[in-house]
């Protein structure tokens, strides 16, 4: 059975337009009409985008936390205010995306490497 959905947004040309098409496209079960390939792509790259922001978040933590260890008197409430952030949006991100607490472990030590060079 044909659909009456056609694809008109090409993914090269305007992705948040072409993410809405795909979202209708598969809530009306158009499956002839799907971009495939890009919508697999998309979706692998979900996961990455997690991954990136969890290690980004750790980095700032670490790297504020390496701060506060070497410079004392310079300890204030934006600093707390920020590790309370990072600290909250990572859990957020964790309950989100709990298969992530895997990548914790080798996500700090590249976190740290990076934080260490930044402080």
């Amino acid at each position: 059975m044909a659909t009456m959905i056609q694809a008109r947004v090409r993914y090269e040309d305007d992705l948040f337009a072409w993410t809405q098409e795909q979202a209708a496209l598969l809530r009306a079960h158009a499956a002839d009409d799907l971009d495939w390939e890009n919508l697999a792509e998309e979706i692998e790259s979900m996961g990455g985008r997690d991954r990136r922001e969890l290690k980004s978040r750790l980095r700032v933590i670490l790297l504020h936390l390496l701060k506060w260890q070497a410079q004392p008197a310079l300890r204030g409430p934006s600093w707390r205010k920020t590790l309370r952030t990072q600290r909250r949006e990572i859990r957020d991100l964790l309950q989100q995306s709990p298969s992530l607490r895997r990548e914790v472990d080798d996500l700090m030590r590249d976190a740290y490497s990076d934080a260490v060079k930044d402080a």
